[in-house]
């Protein structure tokens, strides 16, 4: 091979090297400024800025091996410079940096009401109101996820304020209607025993009763371990871990395992969203970058309909398809506090000392592992383990007359159903 088709070669090379070089290091450089602020100007900025640098680099490069004079070379390179930062920044905007959906904002519910907590945190709230002889500690639902609420009163509250108990249920900061934090570190599980403290405090309850589900109990079970002296019993429903470092990410399980193909297909297409993956890759990094990169109304849009391919997978294989509702998800909340969670303290040496009345239920198709429910119950001193059949993760909805009376049964110290089913 002649020298001069050798530099036509290695020249060419280069050229085509620059068409993915440039945006892969624009992209590094993007996830490098990241480590030093969060301001998306300036990410952009100084990515388009990597990207002009290795276009223009490798441009000079290979116009010197084909030989062109410096002139000649000094022009070929800048117009390459100029096309490839274009086509870095066109790329961006339909890929990073273009928009995901979001969801329309809706009118606030009859029956929703707020709490402006002493924590900083605006929560919503609907509140079943006892009858009859009224009893002085109230029940307070706390919804899965994190960052996964219901909609209105949850199965067994009507009844159990028909029974004499003020029912709550609440939409846990970040989730639902309540507060979003500018500051999304603020996400902790800390912050969530002192809201639900602070709830306790407004209510003007010496003590309460949580009825936890999923994630639910594992923050019903983190204020145990905190404030034990102010729970008269606790209810743990499908429960998540106690601890998360001891069941970390999805080693507990996940209910994407039962999706049919088309609800596999659909989360595959929202998994490779491209904002979603900048974002989900800038939350290791800089979590103030991925918040001002994709705002709560796209995130909390995309975890809904990540819930909806999902949410037929928490029951026994045939069960009715679960009926979805539009109170908004919570993103932010639920990646920054799993994280939370996997790095606390393990609360179970202060769980082993607690004396309050607990119930534990676990359904026989729930997607969580059956050693998950078994520690609350060795870890609890006080605590009763029942196994509901045909129930899946969500056994108030699979199961509502067997969950219903289970929880008044339990709460009005009567005997525990001895057939749940």
């Amino acid at each position: 091979m002649s020298h001069t088709l050798l530099r036509r070669v290695a020249g060419g090379a280069l050229l085509v090297l620059a068409l993915p070089l440039a945006p892969a290091v624009a992209t590094a450089g993007f996830l490098a400024a990241a480590f030093l602020t969060a301001h998306v100007p300036v990410l952009a900025t100084v990515a388009l800025l990597c990207g002009a640098l290795t276009a223009g680099s490798l441009g000079r490069a290979a116009f010197a091996v084909l030989g062109l004079d410096r002139r000649a070379g000094r022009r070929g390179a800048a117009y390459m410079t100029v096309a490839l930062t274009a086509a870095v920044a066109v790329l961006a905007g339909v890929t990073f940096f273009r928009p995901l959906p979001t969801t329309e904002k809706a009118a606030t519910p009859p029956g929703v009401r707020f709490w402006n907590l002493p924590t900083g945190s605006r929560l919503a709230y609907v509140h079943a109101p006892a009858t009859g002889e009224p009893r002085p500690t109230p029940v307070i639902f706390l919804h899965g996820g994190p960052g996964t609420p219901g909609e209105g009163i949850p199965t067994g509250g009507r009844e159990l304020a028909a029974d004499g108990f003020d029912v709550y249920a609440y939409d846990q900061l970040g989730a639902g209607r309540s507060t979003r934090l500018r500051d999304i570190t603020g996400y902790t599980v800390a912050r969530q025993v002192a809201d639900l403290d602070a709830i306790r405090r407004t209510l003007g309850a010496d003590r309460i009763i949580l009825v936890g589900q999923s994630w639910g109990a594992s923050l019903a079970a983190q204020y145990l371990a905190a404030h034990g002296e102010h729970v008269a019993k606790a209810v743990f429903t499908a429960p998540g871990a106690l601890w998360g470092r001891a069941y970390p990410g999805s080693s507990a399980g996940e209910p994407w395992n039962r999706a049919s193909p088309a609800q596999q297909a659909r989360l595959d297409e929202l998994n490779s969203e491209p904002r979603l993956i900048a974002a989900s890759v800038l939350l290791e990094i800089n979590p103030a970058a991925a918040h001002a990169l994709v705002g709560d109304g796209e995130v909390d849009h995309w975890m809904h309909e990540v819930a909806l391919q999902g949410k037929d997978g928490t029951s026994c294989p045939g069960a009715p398809p679960a009926k979805a509702h539009n109170n908004p998800q919570g993103f932010y909340s639920n990646q920054m506090l799993r994280k939370d969670f996997e790095a606390i303290p393990d609360p179970r040496p202060s769980l082993r000392t607690t004396r309050v009345p607990s119930l534990i239920l676990r359904g026989e198709c729930d997607y969580i592992k059956p050693a998950v429910a078994a520690e609350y119950d060795t870890i609890l001193p006080n605590s009763e383990l029942v196994r509901v059949r045909d129930a899946g993760h969500a056994i108030a909805r699979n199961q509502p007359g067997v969950y219903t009376s289970l929880l008044r049964a339990f709460l009005l110290d009567d005997p525990l159903p001895k057939s749940p089913n």
